[in-house]
């Protein structure tokens, strides 16, 4: 992916993802957000972000699943045509969803380890293992099913020259989210969510 296409994808999380991000923390949720793009021409399908005070399911993958599906049938893009955005490496509850949907990959910025230490998340990486026995959550990232991507190994792998203006531009998206991880860990004792 060059540097162009992966500018678009970040203005897809500061312009599109993070505004509703902000307004789910506001009213309680966690931070975690996602978007669907066209892979033609990386145009948005559906944002949207986490609701679990809503619904504990709806996790900011889920929830965006959802605004996707209803949407007309005949104009929704197909899920093959698409790629999936996520701010976080989706949990398992998500990568399912991603998985029974039909997307055939998903890109995210925070990796698990990212949204345990960084933002004080820790059920992604304690579901996976308790649950599922894996550890560390290294779950197979390239299976029949999908291929996931971290957007901080694309950008490292852009060549010197392209790089400096994508990571500047994913240092404001990171300090934008640590911002409301600050603001959602204040105040997420006045929460319902059974995980928080």
């Amino acid at each position: 992916m060059n540097e162009k296409a992966l500018e678009k994808i970040l203005n897809i999380f500061s312009k599109e993802i993070l505004p509703l991000t902000e307004q789910g923390v506001a009213r309680g949720s966690k931070i975690f957000g996602a978007a669907i793009i066209k892979k033609d021409d990386l145009s948005l399908v559906v944002a949207d972000t986490n609701n679990e005070i809503e619904n504990p399911l709806w996790h900011g993958e889920m929830h965006t699943l959802k605004k996707f599906y209803e949407l007309d049938a005949n104009t929704r893009p197909n899920e093959k045509d698409c790629i999936f955005l996520s701010s976080h490496e989706p949990c398992s509850m998500c990568l399912s969803g991603i998985t029974f949907s039909g997307f055939d990959n998903f890109y995210y910025v925070f990796p698990y380890t990212e949204t345990n230490d960084q933002f004080k998340i820790p059920h992604d990486l304690n579901i996976l293992k308790e649950v599922f026995k894996i550890n560390d959550g290294e779950y197979n990232k390239e299976n029949s099913y999908w291929k996931s991507q971290n957007i901080n190994l694309l950008i490292e792998n852009l060549p010197t020259s392209k790089k400096e203006d994508v990571l500047k531009q994913l240092d404001e998206i990171k300090k934008k989210y640590q911002a409301l991880s600050n603001q959602y860990q204040e105040n997420k004792h006045e929460n319902s969510i059974p995980l928080n």
